[in-house]
């Protein structure tokens, strides 16, 4: 008898391998997904370690916001949105704020990746709500998917370019599929995705500011709005996931209210008269000075410095390089030796920061010392393309002695703008070919940041450039921004643990010039654009780590800002009425964790003579 024939055996084996090799294998479900490594909790947590499971639910809370707002929407370019929008929509998937970079299931139960991570599918829970008791389907998160891509804010735009389509698998069940290349974080990114209700959006505009309060399916309601003023939010007793592991302990609130004021000097008046709650503070003089009152002294008020280990960024005086004279990087290197930082933490921040010197400062992050191997192989094939310093030290920003003498600082200042072609003329720099002289305009929307702009105005003066500061409104200054109308501004970045996709709104080419990203500076530098790729393609934590640390390099030294400062904890003062847990989160204040205390708010009424206790 002949040998069967082994072709049909054979033709089987390479199906399954190019099954395997296209993604299209299938994967296993799970509960939650890291960047690199495994989740910290398994598939069958009750709650994140930094929460109280126990935390009774109740209360008011009422924040304090700067400027005003005119919508409810923010999903958009246009408008201002209100705070607190985000407690009424639910995601995909939650993140945890004691891992570097993981996703858990929120409104999805399980979730696949494919082995070349080619795709991402989500299985929804079958119990996901709108507040209008419609389930949460397929077709919804299909919807949202493709709304916020093609009309939703440039962020998302931004974010999702490299997710090319979303495919309906059944009725709570949707794959994403991606562009080619490697980019690890797509599977976590598109769990961070609100979920939209298609039939509300079907009859209502999605691309409108509007007032009216949204269909939503998270924790939160609106309860009351005055337009401009102040807007409320109410727990929802009835939410589908309060439940959840993610969601157990956190939440708290009956109610949330936020308060409109025109600057943070009556703002902070305002808290000490006991209208709000709790603050945030990011101005040392008031740190030091500004909360002395009898609630303070009686301990009706409470301040504290919270420790964190969660990315500080990069604040500090951004440079316009869309406009002259800031598309010489030499202007830009000249600029940042007149402002003398040692100086004003000394006498205006009574000693309170550290100067920052990294996009990725307080991080592992952050550029350090001479480039590691790594980033040499990273960073080799632009040779003669970025600056040679790049290969050699870190970047240093410009430092004094803090006495206020930067007659040193400033010959260095006159020097790169003499090669940059300006000349002091009549006490004033021009250009020595058109004779122009250089003016710029510092645009503020916070009056407390005139006495940090006005030394620096004065230093800039003695090097014959004319620096006008200007403060305007929230509204004007949120317009004026997103369109890149200014010269200058205070600018920043924040970071997380785990940069990637959002590093393609802050600096790259394709950005510069779309309304609302967060490429301020307007940076158009390809190799910027490679080295964000690169850091996006990072096959493990050690990869990412060292890529960062390269593109951090190439951003400093292109001078697009002048960095400022940073603080490694948060500042907080709150009436005492607030209980929280044990063990705070790693990365984040972790505000949705904490609860009031209803003796503590019943005995603080009390000694404030309110009969009402809240």
């Amino acid at each position: 008898m002949p040998t069967p024939p082994r072709r049909p055996i054979v033709l089987s084996a390479l199906l399954i391998l190019a099954a395997l090799f296209s993604g299209a294998a299938t994967a296993a479900a799970t509960h939650a997904l890291a960047l690199h490594g495994e989740p910290k909790y398994g598939p069958h947590f009750t709650h994140f370690d930094y929460v109280n499971p126990e935390a009774p639910k109740g209360g008011h809370v009422r924040l304090a916001e700067i400027g005003t707002f005119d919508s409810l929407n923010p999903f958009i370019l246009k408008g201002v949105s209100a705070a607190g929008t985000g407690g009424l929509f639910d995601t995909l998937t939650y993140h945890a704020n004691d891992e570097a970079f993981t996703e858990y299931g929120l409104l999805a139960e399980t979730i696949e990746v494919a082995p070349d991570r080619s795709w991402v599918a989500y299985t929804l829970r079958p119990e996901g709500r709108f507040h209008d008791g419609s389930p949460v389907t397929a077709d919804d998160v299909i919807f949202s998917f493709e709304t916020l891509k093609t009309r939703g804010h440039p962020f998302y735009q931004a974010y999702y370019t490299s997710v090319d389509k979303a495919e309906r698998l059944g009725e709570h069940k949707v794959r994403f599929r991606f562009a080619s290349g490697e980019n690890r974080e797509l599977p976590l990114i598109i769990g961070q995705m609100p979920v939209l209700s298609k039939a509300y959006y079907e009859a209502h505009p999605f691309d409108k500011t509007t007032l009216e309060p949204p269909l939503g399916s998270g924790p939160y309601l609106v309860d009351s709005v005055d337009p401009g003023r102040a807007i409320t939010y109410r727990r929802n007793p009835d939410y589908w996931g309060r439940d959840l592991p993610v969601n157990v302990g956190r939440n708290n609130f009956d109610t949330i209210r936020h308060d409109y004021y025109r600057d943070g000097t009556v703002a902070l008046e305002a808290f000490k008269a006991g209208e709000y709650d709790f603050r945030i503070e990011n101005v040392a003089k008031n740190w030091a000075t500004g909360y002395d009152s009898p609630a303070l002294r009686q301990g009706l008020i409470k301040k504290e410095n919270i420790p964190h280990e969660q990315p500080t960024g990069m604040q500090g005086f951004v440079y316009n390089t869309r406009r002259e004279p800031f598309k010489d990087p030499r202007v830009r290197q000249a600029l940042a030796y007149a402002f003398d930082f040692e100086w004003t933490n000394k006498n205006l921040f009574y000693g309170a920061y550290t100067r920052t010197k990294s996009y990725f400062s307080n991080s592992e992050l952050a550029s350090r010392g001479r480039p590691s191997p790594q980033e040499l192989e990273t960073l080799g094939p632009y040779r003669g393309r970025i600056p040679q310093t790049v290969f050699k030290r870190a970047y240093e920003p410009p430092s004094t002695d803090g006495s206020g003498h930067i007659r040193a600082n400033l010959r260095q200042a006159v020097r790169l703008l003499k090669e940059a072609g300006w000349a002091i003329k009549g006490g004033r720099l021009v250009n020595a070919k058109t004779g122009q002289p250089m003016a710029f305009e510092l645009l503020l929307v916070s009056p407390s940041f005139e006495r940090v702009a006005l030394p620096f105005k004065r230093n800039l003066k003695r090097l014959g450039i004319d620096m006008a500061v200007r403060t305007v409104d929230s509204a004007q200054y949120q317009k004026r921004v997103e369109d890149f109308d200014f010269d200058m501004i205070v600018g920043v970045w924040g970071q997380s643990l785990s940069p990637g996709n959002e590093q393609r709104d802050y600096w790259t080419s394709a950005k510069a010039d779309t309304p609302g990203s967060r490429n301020l500076s307007g940076i158009r530098d390809p190799v910027v654009d490679e080295l964000v790729e690169t850091l996006i393609a990072a096959p493990d934590r050690e990869a990412l780590i060292q890529r960062t640390r390269a593109l951090d390099r190439v951003l400093l030294y292109g001078y697009y800002v002048i960095p400022h400062w940073h603080l490694r904890s948060y500042r907080v003062a709150y009436w005492d009425k607030f209980a929280r847990p044990a063990t705070p989160p790693k990365y984040d204040l972790g505000f949705d964790t904490w609860w009031v205390d209803p003796a503590k708010a019943a005995a603080l009424e009390a000694r404030r003579g309110n009969k009402n206790p809240q």
